[in-house]
């Protein structure tokens, strides 16, 4: 299940579907999916679909991984801080930390986060800090960011999110309730002029409030 054919076939099938950024496909084809499933679905870790890993949330599809991080690089250009919104297993945290300079992650679900703590050394990225909060509040304390990504939609964009962008910074955001659209927000200035690009529709969980142990 994890040969190097298999990985190719999940590569080249990204590819397919428009991704480009060659540094995003070596990262997705280098980093073992399979480590943030459970041994029951691990079998299905590089198939291109999302998967369950309990508490209600899931392991985001590779192509949504994929082209969120790629939407990220290209309108950020070079990031070193970066906020994520939704650690969950920690996969797109591992993909973010490979190829920023350091990741803050946010989880409000304190299993999920614990669980992506240790995948994080075992995989020996030591870039990561982690907290356990309510995600629509971002990490007001560690910004500015250039980049911020969110795994989880809300139905509006949180203001927290954008005052916490850098300016030039970048947020890619699912937002919607039964409909819901990927956009990318770039802060114009350090005031408050944002442009917002809506991309495509998309499906995630939703962005709650409060926390979980």
């Amino acid at each position: 299940m994890t040969s190097k054919r298999t990985r190719d076939r999940l590569v080249q099938r990204l590819i397919d579907r428009g991704i480009s950024d060659q540094q995003v496909l070596d990262v997705i084809g280098n980093t073992p999916r399979h480590l943030f499933l459970d041994e029951a679905l691990s079998h299905r870790a590089y198939e291109d679909s999302s998967l369950p890993i309990g508490h209600g949330q899931t392991l985001s599809q590779p192509y949504i991984v994929a082209r969120m991080t790629e939407i990220l690089l290209g309108a950020g250009g070079h990031l070193g801080r970066v906020l994520e919104i939704g650690t969950g297993s920690g996969y797109q945290t591992a993909v973010l930390a490979q190829m920023v300079g350091h990741v803050w992650t946010v989880e409000r679900i304190k299993p999920l986060q614990d669980k992506a703590r240790l995948r994080m050394r075992d995989l020996n990225l030591h870039n990561v800090t982690f907290k356990h909060s309510d995600g629509g509040f971002g990490w007001q304390e560690e910004g500015p960011y250039d980049g911020i990504l969110s795994a989880a939609a809300p139905r509006q964009i949180p203001r927290d999110l954008l005052q916490q962008l850098a300016p030039g910074g970048v947020l890619v955001i699912p937002v919607g309730g039964d409909e819901q659209h990927l956009h990318m927000v770039v802060r114009e200035g350090d005031g408050d002029n944002f442009h917002t690009q809506i991309l495509e529709p998309v499906r995630f969980v939703p962005l709650l409030s409060g926390v979980t142990r």
